[in-house]
This record gives C-alpha cells, structure tokens and sequence, in this order.
C-alpha cells in the first residue's frame, strides 16, 4: 500500500529572494530519478518572502525565513524509498531570462520533506529585459547612426537595483556586445545606471549600413550571477 508523502520546493535567486508570483514563479517538476516516472508538476506559488533572509548567515547555519515565500506542494504517493529528481524553470515572466536547476534527493514513505526551507533550489542568474531598442529596429528612415540602449536588470526574484537596497548598482557590471550579421563581435561597451531603479543605458554608434545583433548583458561578479537579452537593429543603404 502506498503512503502520501508530502515534500514542499522552494526556488530562491541566487543572491536574492524567492521566485513569486511577481515574477511568474518557477515551473517545477518531480520524477522518480531511477525510473522516469513523473510524480507531480506545478508552479511555485507565493510571495518572495522576508527581506530578512537576506541577512541569513551564508554559512547557513540557519534556514531561511520563507513567511509568505513561494512554494510548490506535492504529495507523493510511495511504497518504498525513491531518489527524486526536482527540477525548476523560472522566472515565467522573465523568458528569456529563465534558467533551470536539478537536484536530487531520496524521500522515504511517510516522511515529509516541509520542514524549515523544504527542498531548496537556487536559480542563478540575472533578468536582463531589453527596454531599447524594439528588435529589429529599422533606421532607415530615421536618418541616424546612433542607436540607444536601455536594459532593465534585476535579480531572478525581481529584486531591484538600487542605491540603498542589498543589490547596489556598484555590484553589477551591465553591458552590451554588438556584432554585424555575419562578423564577429566588433564593440563591446559598458552601460551606466541612470538613476532610475534597475534600468541602465547607453549608445552605439553604426559604423556601416547593415544588420546587425546585440546581446545585452549583466554580471554579478561578486557572486558569478548573469544574464543575458538580445535584439536586433538594421539600415539599409541609400
């Protein structure tokens, strides 16, 4: 006979807070890593929880706070011990951004993974959004060979960049890599944070009539997180 035994997954950011609702959550799944069979799939749903835990010691002596923070429950139907296999997918609201991360454990019947964080995923990464330019911006007719960029860049939870909070605009490093169709990367520049929360900008100046693409970037060195947005921009010749 098989017992229901419950198992609660958490995804917190690398660096910042759980993935809620605010951000779409994270896409969870829960195999028998042995066999492939699938055991349960939802989403993470919930707040991104306490601005304290980011004040929980990395040594992790502690749990995290989880409060209102997002959380996927399954319950799990076992006749004897199985290795999980928990996969996570998100931000939802953030594509290209999203990220995944697998881990595994063993669940026996009847015992309940829910205390202190659960089982909990770390997603590394950056939301990068592409605010400027539209991809495949067409300045033809614009009569310009400027092309402005403005990134919105914030943790994989949503967190905000910004003077004051635990993610400085000093801390991150944002950029652009622009390459003609075809060619190699041929500028790479930095962008600098405008004042407003989480957004960073700058220019590029179009050497020569063409198609061109743009990856958008941002790092973290401090702990290694990035994140990635590309578009597109061309002109035709006259």
């Amino acid at each position: 006979m098989s017992i229901l035994t419950n198992i609660d997954v958490r995804v917190i950011a690398k660096g910042g807070k759980f993935l809620g609702d605010d951000v779409g959550g994270a896409a969870v799944t829960i195999h028998n890593a042995q066999t492939g069979e699938l055991y349960a799939a939802g989403n993470t749903s919930g707040g991104s929880g306490e601005t304290t835990l980011m004040s929980v010691s990395i040594n992790r002596t502690q749990v995290y706070p989880t409060g209102d923070a997002s959380v996927f429950t399954a319950a799990i139907p076992l006749t004897e011990p199985a290795l999980l296999k928990i996969t996570a997918w998100g931000p939802k609201a953030g594509l290209q951004s999203a990220n995944t991360v697998t881990a595994t454990q063993w669940i026996i019947p009847g015992i309940d993974i829910t205390g202190g964080d659960g089982l909990l995923l770390e997603i590394p990464g950056l939301m990068v959004q592409a605010m400027q330019p539209a991809t495949h911006l067409n300045l033809t007719s614009a009569n310009t060979t400027t092309v402005d960029f403005l990134a919105n860049v914030t943790m994989m939870c949503g967190c905000p960049i910004a003077p004051g909070t635990a993610w400085d605009p000093s801390l991150f490093t944002v950029g652009v890599q622009v390459q003609q169709l075809g060619g190699t990367v041929s500028e790479d520049f930095l962008l600098t944070y405008t004042g407003t929360t989480s957004q960073f900008s700058g220019s590029y100046t179009i050497p020569t009539p063409g198609n061109y693409s743009a990856v958008i970037y941002a790092t973290q060195p401090g702990n290694g997180n990035s994140g990635m947005a590309r578009v597109s921009f061309f002109t035709i010749p006259a």
